[in-house]
């Protein structure tokens, strides 16, 4: 088996900042990577292709697609169930583990990604800034910072954000400052940095956005974040403890699944071709086959902000209770041990999903169970977010779908 090393996770890309004007050489070169994640026939009547293998699914969930008169439009009706959230499969971290019995209530999700499109339309409307064009405050910026480090002066913070750069050959997948970088100018309209652009990519992913900027976006529209427990439950698409969103298999039948290194990228992770153009990136929404909620990228494509605060402890606290959580809305604080030097206490919340980077060598958080922390105020060219609202109708009983 593969080895993962997803639980190599970087600090946040605020304190990159900090961490590489303030330490040794031989520090800084692990620092410059900040905050890697590491890696229907329904209602309206709207057919979604879905698809289910290697895992059991006797009574598939029907398919509600909001048509904006019974439900909001572009959202997917998640059914209320009782599931077992995380894993202890042979490929879970010990972040995801034990698997634990939570029930949900019925609630929206949107059926994608929030796409560049979208949220432009609030940027137009609002002329809202997000975090990657603002210089990076001090405040923010020390929580993530090793206790006693100086304050910076202003002339070394710039505004930006980490964007994966790859390698033009084989490294060693130790050191992920080699394929990662803070990049000055770096925002949701250049995601790759000032000479990139979004222009013919209105249906990707917007990425670059941090937790903030998310809160400010889904303020404006009227939806929420989901939170952990119905982020997974949403993913798995009725599907208990398979292994991926569609099943056991990560290729059914050699058919790809989603956007991941592994059968897009032609070179092993972390390489990229300068012939081909680089690293493929996100893909437009909706590539790849919905699940069986009719959820489309629920893995893969970008990471995904959640609602909740992240603790690595998370599960094994709610696995002490002895009984199915109803709706858990996650810790009151964030505990993370896995960098050194960084206080454990340093804010973080989760985020979901996996991305067009994650591949069987380096990073398998295409699986539903895999979880990460991140630093609010961090972007990233693989990071993005879909929104959710509750059920008020209440309709979305388990009995009932």
């Amino acid at each position: 088996m593969k080895q993962n090393r997803c639980k190599q996770k970087p600090v946040s890309a605020a304190a990159a900042v900090g961490q590489i004007q303030s330490r040794p050489p031989w520090w800084r070169r692990r620092a410059v990577l900040a905050g890697l994640l590491f890696c229907a026939a329904g209602v309206s009547g709207l057919a979604v292709s879905t698809w289910h293998a290697g895992a059991g699914m006797p009574n598939p969930p029907s398919i509600v697609l909001g048509d904006g008169v019974y439900g909001p439009r572009g959202m997917v009706l998640v059914p209320a169930g009782e599931f077992l959230m995380g894993s202890d499969h042979k490929l879970a971290q010990l972040n995801e583990r034990p698997a634990h019995k939570v029930r949900v209530n019925g609630f929206w999700m949107d059926q994608h990604h929030v796409t560049n499109a979208e949220f432009r339309k609030f940027v137009d409307a609002t002329g809202y800034v997000t975090t990657a064009e603002k210089r990076p405050d001090w405040e923010t910026l020390k929580v993530q910072l090793p206790p006693g480090t100086p304050k910076l002066p202003e002339s070394a913070l710039a505004a930006g954000a980490m964007v994966f750069v790859g390698t033009a050959g084989p490294v060693s997948l130790q050191d992920y400052s080699q394929w990662w970088r803070y990049i000055p100018g770096a925002d949701w309209r250049h995601p790759n940095g000032p000479g990139s652009s979004i222009e013919g990519k209105d249906e990707h992913p917007v990425v670059q956005v941090s937790y903030e900027d998310v809160q400010a976006y889904a303020k404006w529209i009227g939806k929420r974040l989901p939170t952990e427990a119905e982020w997974e439950f949403a993913a798995r698409g009725g599907l208990e403890q398979a292994t991926y969103a569609w099943g056991d298999q990560f290729t059914p039948g050699g058919k790809q699944m989603a956007n991941v290194w592994q059968g897009q990228q032609a070179q092993a992770f972390p390489v990229v071709s300068a012939k081909a153009g680089g690293a493929l990136g996100t893909s437009p929404v909706g590539s790849f086959p919905a699940n069986g909620y009719g959820l489309f990228d629920m893995t893969g494509n970008a990471w995904q902000w959640v609602a909740d605060w992240y603790r690595a402890d998370q599960f094994e606290r709610e696995a002490l209770a002895s009984r199915v959580i109803d709706n858990p809305a996650g810790p009151a604080d964030s505990w993370d041990p896995s960098e050194p030097g960084v206080p454990e206490a340093a804010p973080r919340r989760v985020t979901r999903g996996g991305s067009f980077l994650c591949n069987e060598d380096y990073c398998m958080s295409y699986r539903p169970s895999a979880r990460r922390g991140t630093d609010p105020y961090n972007s990233m060219s693989h990071l993005g977010f879909r929104l959710a609202m509750d059920d008020k109708h209440g309709s979305a009983t388990g009995s009932e779908r």
